[in-house]
């Protein structure tokens, strides 16, 4: 589905409570070009990695927003099939594995009229980035904003310190002069309000913290207990995820 002028999404049949409608697969390419830039080909699902090289055609590079499977899983066997190379935080994901294969703050991707600026935003993950197309006014934030509900943050893997230092940057980013008009996340729908989400997401962590401190208080100290109290309003099938995110919690409040 073309959503704009220079991203289409592919969405992977794995739908779930911690991948929504499924992984979001976004194609890249400028107008009037023949090849393409991959983001996150998503799970080792041979039927939506075929539906991706059908779309993208000549696949300049694929490049990861970081290492969950649900969206790194079938990058190699993509890659492979498309001849291409692998960009990514994490040097296992690399291919071939050289430093020049990685993503770092002010890396661009240039290819056929695309510009793609790296952003890395650590806390959903520590290698989680996001990636800026200024020509077409869009954001691609893998998991660290959802295009429906809210992020994890699930201690050891993310830290929710770093988390909310990259929300602040986003937001910051979405208010500048950069024109940012949309954010194309790796689950869920299209944002069209970015500066409102990210100011929604930033709240709704100020209140989870302040709810958990308030628990702490009343002498709910173990993770399970403080869940149990705080999360009492989410289906209990997350509360596995709400508890990791609880960790996270319990990690910041006590640094």
């Amino acid at each position: 589905m073309k959503v704009t002028d220079y991203a289409t999404l592919v969405r992977a049949d794995n739908p779930g409570l911690m991948t929504l409608d499924g992984t979001n697969t976004w194609i890249l390419r400028a107008p009037d070009s023949d090849r393409s830039v991959v983001v996150d080909p998503g799970p080792l699902l041979e039927d939506h990695l075929r539906a991706v090289l059908e779309a993208a055609g000549q696949v300049a590079v694929v490049l990861l927003t970081h290492k969950h499977p649900d969206h790194s899983e079938g990058a190699a066997w993509f890659a492979n099939q498309a001849s291409c190379g692998v960009r990514a935080v994490e040097p296992e994901f690399r291919i071939p594995t050289d430093h020049a294969h990685g993503l770092s703050e002010g890396d661009v991707i240039t290819a056929d009229g695309l510009r793609i600026e790296v952003l890395p935003t650590p806390g959903h993950t520590m290698d989680s980035v996001c990636f800026w197309l200024p020509q077409d006014g869009s954001l691609l934030t893998g998991d660290t904003v959802l295009g429906r509900g809210t992020s994890v943050v699930a201690h050891p893997d993310g830290a929710l310190g770093p988390y909310l230092d990259s929300l602040e940057r986003l937001r910051a980013f979405a208010n500048s002069p950069a024109d940012v008009l949309r954010l194309l996340p790796g689950h869920g729908p299209v944002i069209d309000d970015p500066t409102g989400v990210l100011t929604y997401y930033l709240k709704h962590r100020e209140e989870r913290l302040n709810q958990v401190r308030a628990a702490i208080a009343e002498g709910h100290t173990t993770p399970e207990a403080v869940v149990e109290h705080v999360y009492a309003d989410v289906d209990k099938s997350l509360w596995p995820a709400a508890e990791r995110s609880v960790r996270a919690q319990l990690d910041y409040l006590n640094g």
